[in-house]
């Protein structure tokens, strides 16, 4: 990925000029430690066990952004929590909205790769998409999110501070209620930080936030579900097909080649009988693409005898990609061949286009800017 630094050009009377990166902070990121390991260090600095619940709460619940904040703490354990510790290792980069309430962040991280989040609003739902990683190595031709490659995973910490970030947006009155990790990333590929991430999520003193309303969404890695269905608590699982047949998904998810779609709906099955959770599938329908009444007609049998819900997303187009949101008549008949054969399928209203809400392309439009800058 490109500096999101402008590069600066010196002309002949000026001084050298140089663009260093701020020394990376000493201290432990708060929200990559558990809470028992929370209540050991107060206990060990010479407080009593109780101030972590009053910290935990002043983070997850009072929604304090500073030490300073958690006023009924004594002033010396503060001030040695803010030596030790840091509340939030990131910072806001970009912050977006749309007409529609959708908000989003480009968070920079401490190490200056960039993740997208987004807050989504439907009427009394406030539901949030998290990312997982930096970039994505799944390769999905028309995803801006994997267009550079996977840099690393996401610690926990970092996936918990996005949902705190955004849970700051909300009136003191409002509530997050669903996540779904289908922000940039493949969750599977991060599978123990996600699931370390969701435990803090689901707890009464985090978010409190039901597993029944949190979806891990994975373009579909075989072992990586079967670990999932062994997990103690059973979250949604959304599963990314986007082509009804072998051929398609190997253009248009290269890494299908390795795996094959039988595969992804054995494993799909198999966390549907350990979780007794119906499945969701996603399909994001590309003009001229997988849009076709041979691809609706396929994918209704590949539906067929499952309890599942089919997701269908009409493309957000990608700047520099070639592909391209459908027709409406495409759309329609899309729609009506699915429906025609029993199919429960549920057509994606889109949200936040005007901020590039698909993830991955605040991202990728920083980069343009800083490469044409260049």
């Amino acid at each position: 990925m490109s500096s999101s630094l402008p590069i600066l050009n010196a002309d002949a009377t000026s001084a050298p000029f140089n663009v260093e990166k701020p020394p990376r902070d000493a201290r432990r990121h708060l929200l990559n430690i558990d809470f028992d390991d929370l209540k050991a260090w107060i206990v060990d600095s010479g407080d009593k066990s109780f101030r972590a619940g009053q910290v935990w709460k002043w983070v997850f619940q009072r929604r304090a952004a500073s030490f300073a904040e958690m006023t009924d703490l004594p002033q010396g354990l503060r001030e040695r929590l803010d030596s030790q510790f840091v509340l939030f290792s990131c910072e806001i980069a970009k912050h977006q909205t749309s007409k529609d309430g959708t908000e989003k962040f480009l968070i920079r991280l401490a190490d200056g790769g960039e993740v997208e989040c987004v807050l989504l609003r439907d009427e009394d739902r406030r539901s949030i998409c998290i990312s997982s990683q930096v970039g994505c190595a799944m390769g999905c031709v028309f995803c801006a999110s994997g267009l550079d490659g996977v840099e690393r995973n996401l610690t926990r910490g970092e996936i918990v501070e996005q949902m705190l970030r955004l849970q700051h947006l909300l009136p003191r009155e409002e509530r997050l209620s669903h996540i779904v990790m289908m922000g940039m990333g493949e969750p599977l590929a991060n599978l123990q930080r996600v699931l370390g991430a969701l435990d803090v999520a689901k707890s009464p003193e985090g978010l409190g936030i039901s597993p029944r309303r949190v979806t891990i969404s994975t373009v579909g890695l075989p072992a990586a579900i079967d670990k999932l269905a062994q997990h103690a608590v059973p979250y949604n699982l959304a599963v990314s097909l986007h082509a009804p047949n072998d051929p398609l998904r190997d253009k248009l998810v290269p890494v299908n080649k390795k795996i094959g779609l039988d595969a992804v709906m054995k494993a799909a099955d198999r966390y549907f009988e350990a979780s007794g959770r119906r499945l969701t599938f996603e399909y994001v329908l590309l003009g001229d693409e997988n849009d076709s009444q041979t691809c609706a007609e396929q994918l209704a049998r590949l539906m067929r005898g499952r309890p599942v819900m089919l997701n269908i997303i009409p493309y957000n187009p990608v700047a520099g990609l070639p592909y391209k949101t459908p027709s409406t008549a495409s759309i329609r008949h899309f729609r009506e061949v699915l429906e025609r054969n029993g199919v429960n399928v549920n057509f994606r209203v889109r949200k936040g286009g005007e901020i590039d809400a698909a993830c991955g392309q605040l991202r990728r439009k920083r980069d343009l800017v800083n490469i044409a800058k260049a």
